[in-house]
Parts: structure tokens; C-alpha cells; sequence
């Protein structure tokens, strides 16, 4: 869980475009941000294996 500052901080904005700071919307990670989903890596996982995101679903091959 990211800093509560630092979630604050990012959604100032930034004097340049090019400085802002994509996070999760559920945990506020920055690192591993899927613009798509505007979610982390491990909360897109979480969600769609429990079928919360709609249209997405495990590869079986």
C-alpha cells in the first residue's frame, strides 16, 4: 500500500505533462500500472480471477 502523501501528491498536477504519475485505483501502487485497467498488475489479477472485470478471463491451452 502506497504512502498516503504520495497518493495526494500524484494527484496534484504537475507542471510538466510528461511528470505525472499513473497509480492504481485500488492500492496506489505506481510501478507495474496497466493504463487499460487503470490497475497494478496484482489487483487486475485479484479481480479477474474472482470475475470482476468484465470480458477478461485465464488463457487455457
Amino acid at each position: 500500500m502506497a504512502k498516503t502523501g504520495l497518493i495526494e501528491k500524484s494527484k496534484r498536477k504537475p507542471k510538466f505533462s510528461t511528470r505525472r504519475i499513473t497509480r492504481c485505483q485500488i492500492c496506489g501502487r505506481k510501478k507495474g500500472y496497466m493504463r487499460r485497467f487503470q490497475l497494478c498488475r496484482i489487483c487486475f489479477r485479484e479481480m479477474a480471477s474472482r470475475g470482476e472485470i468484465p470480458g477478461v478471463r485465464k488463457a487455457s491451452w
